[in-house]
């Protein structure tokens, strides 16, 4: 049996060129709207400040803009391969409207996004668009040819040719083959363009690395805080539950002892009661084991364990796992208790009755997507749960995007960088 490999290419290679067409025209649909309305609002709520407006509506305008921004790093990385990290400076948790939108002004991350959103609403939909309009546009010419021309008596201009009659018809539908053979080299082309041009306007530029620098610090101070909350959250667990328990379970077992001969009824009572308490001290410790890092985590990898995690949920939930190997222990912690997280939030505020939650590893990043069909509206604001995620995940340079218009569907899209092994 023989194997026509040219021909599998070519079948690959077109359905590659059919699907960044498609990809293209969905980003041009959806960007220019979108840009149009995030600098827009942005405009009037930032002429605002003045009067004192500003300040309450700049902050929430500002986190569109952002959720906006990162929802586009999550397309460049996934249909272009291209990586553009957000570099967002942290707001207090407690900052009050003052300090939350002059944070966010005199952060330099936040006015690149305003930058790009005009070249995303030019540049960015026309470079989204062309890929599309190399293959629709041919269909026109091919119509002319079929004889479509004659429903204009006074003729009709495609491309440089002006259709008149059926020679010129032809001549245009040949036009429309050649655009047709230019656009199988230049869909994909183009809309890589589109995805270097996000990146040329998103990205840190010249101060690229003084900005990683300051990220990698901020980020590293988060997780020592983290780390040293967590701590103080295991010693408070572990001297009001289980070292309690042990500690009745020892006076008890002193009470018995002495009851032994006077009492043997009570001694029995007591026993029973010491037996219970170490069986509760028991479970509280391997629930606050399973909080630090679970077993199955360990053992199994993170694929099984957000399985796990997913079983013990009150709302259906359906896991897609593709993972060919396993994360560094660190990476499958953050992103195990990331999607522990997401899916809590889901479970707890979107109204959802069902989850889905996807986890696959492709060029040299671990993405996980949890989407609920919930009430949505879903934003990362400080102080949140979700703010909480994209901290852990800056940890590792990893990116936290969230769609939630209102009315759902909700979904939480993660990245980190890493190798499987």
């Amino acid at each position: 049996m023989t194997i026509d490999t040219k021909s599998g290419y070519r079948g690959a290679k077109g359905r590659g060129v059919a699907l960044a067409a498609l990809r293209g025209l969905g980003v041009a649909l959806v960007s220019l709207p979108g840009a149009v309305l995030c600098f827009t609002l942005s405009l009037v709520s930032i002429g605002l400040i003045p009067i004192g407006v500003g300040l309450v509506t700049t902050p929430y305008v500002l986190k569109g803009v952002r959720a906006f921004a990162n929802w586009r790093r999550v397309l460049a990385a996934e249909w272009g391969g291209v990586r553009i990290p957000p570099a967002y400076r942290p707001l207090p948790k407690d900052a009050n409207p003052w300090a939350a939108t002059f944070g966010m002004l005199r952060d330099p991350a936040t006015w690149r996004d305003l930058m790009w959103l005009p070249v995303d609403m030019t540049a960015g939909f026309l470079t989204a668009l062309l890929p599309a309009a190399l293959w629709l546009y041919p269909l026109e010419g091919l119509a002319l040819g079929a004889g479509l021309w004659r429903v204009f008596p006074d003729g009709y201009w495609y491309g440089f040719v002006k259709v008149t009659g059926q020679v010129s018809a032809l001549g245009a539908a040949l036009l429309g083959l050649v655009v047709l053979f230019l656009a199988h080299f230049l869909t994909t082309r183009l809309l890589d363009v589109h995805f270097r041009l996000t990146q040329a306007v998103l990205g840190s530029g010249q101060g690229e690395l003084a900005e990683r620098v300051r990220v990698l610090t901020e980020t590293r101070r988060d997780a020592v805080d983290t780390s040293a909350a967590e701590l103080r959250r295991i010693e408070r667990d572990l001297h009001d539950g289980a070292q309690a328990r042990l500690v009745a379970v020892g006076m008890d077992l002193g009470t018995i002892e002495a009851l032994l001969d006077k009492d043997p009824a009570k001694a029995r009572e007591l026993i029973a009661q010491a037996r219970t308490s170490s069986v509760e001290a028991l479970a509280e410790l391997r629930e606050l084991v399973r909080g630090i890092h679970p077993p199955v985590l360990a053992e199994r990898g993170l694929g099984d364990a957000v399985r796990a995690l997913a079983l013990r949920l009150p709302v259906t939930t359906e896991v897609n796992v593709d993972l060919p190997g396993r994360a560094e222990a660190p990476v499958e912690s953050a992103a195990y208790f990331a999607v522990s997280e997401v899916l809590t939030n889901a479970v707890k505020h979107s109204g959802a009755d069902r989850i889905w939650a996807d986890l696959h590893h492709a060029d040299g990043m671990l993405r996980v997507s949890v989407t609920d069909n919930g009430k949505g509206g879903a934003v990362i604001e400080a102080g949140s749960g979700l703010s909480g995620v994209e901290r852990r995940l800056g940890t590792f340079d990893g990116v936290l995007a969230v769609s939630s218009p209102a009315g759902g569907p909700t979904m939480v899209t993660m990245e980190i960088p890493c190798a499987l092994s």
